[in-house]
């Protein structure tokens, strides 16, 4: 069973998507909360595997609530999926940045609802979506790119490689057909990737890739 809170401050909202994420078997919204403090405060109570979080909420935002469900030790399995409108605000690269698994419109379908739930609550990251690479090249092309840090020339010529094929969005079986190599060898490249950055997920890989530049703002894996 996937365990979620819902967090927004509109209270029309958290009832549509509870709606929709509770006639699914395998998922199961344990809370929700109208502003950043009390999602904080659920995730530290309830250990959930999934916060759907707004990034414009009174007391606390989402951008500050994420980095401290992120930061706190005891929640490492919580991901945060933050929710935004399509006004595009600096505020969703940060989340990503902050270590946010992705985000989602908040007129997103039902089943697009239902699949990212599912896809963060098995460890992996939202970045798939076209949309959602175009909006993190956005983002990082505004950032003042830092020098490439130890622990990216720490990174073997494949794994930079690999590193610049997640940025793309690819999945582990797409990086394998592409390097041909088994997803299996390819999962072990990411998950080595991941542990010398200490991201978090693919998100955050994907950001250190633009921000490295690695990989141009507004470049697309066909």
């Amino acid at each position: 069973m996937i365990r979620v809170v819902l967090a927004d401050d509109q209270r029309l909202v958290r009832a549509g998507f509870r709606s929709i994420l509770s006639d699914e078997d395998d998922i199961e919204v344990v809370a929700e909360a109208a502003n950043g403090l009390e999602a904080v405060a659920g995730a530290r109570e309830l250990r959930p595997d999934v916060v759907l979080m707004d990034i414009r909420m009174p007391e606390l935002d989402g951008l500050e609530a994420t980095r401290r469900i992120v930061a706190d030790p005891r929640l490492d399995g919580v991901r945060v999926i933050i929710l935004t409108t399509f006004d595009l605000d600096d505020y969703v690269y940060g989340a990503l940045r902050a270590g946010a698994s992705g985000f989602l419109v908040k007129d997103t379908e039902p089943a697009e609802l239902i699949h990212a739930v599912r896809v963060v609550a098995r460890g992996d990251a939202l970045i798939a979506p076209s949309v959602t690479r175009r909006l993190i090249a956005e983002f990082a092309a505004r950032v003042k790119r830092p020098e490439p840090g130890p622990e990216l020339h720490s990174l073997t010529e494949r794994e930079r490689e690999v590193m610049t094929l997640v940025a793309g969005g690819l999945t582990n079986d797409e990086i394998a057909a592409r390097l041909v190599v088994s997803p299996a060898t390819a999962k072990t490249h990411v998950s080595r990737i991941m542990t010398k950055l200490g991201a978090r997920d693919r998100a955050q890989v994907v950001v250190l890739a633009y921000e490295a530049g690695m990989i141009t703002p507004g470049w697309l894996t066909p």
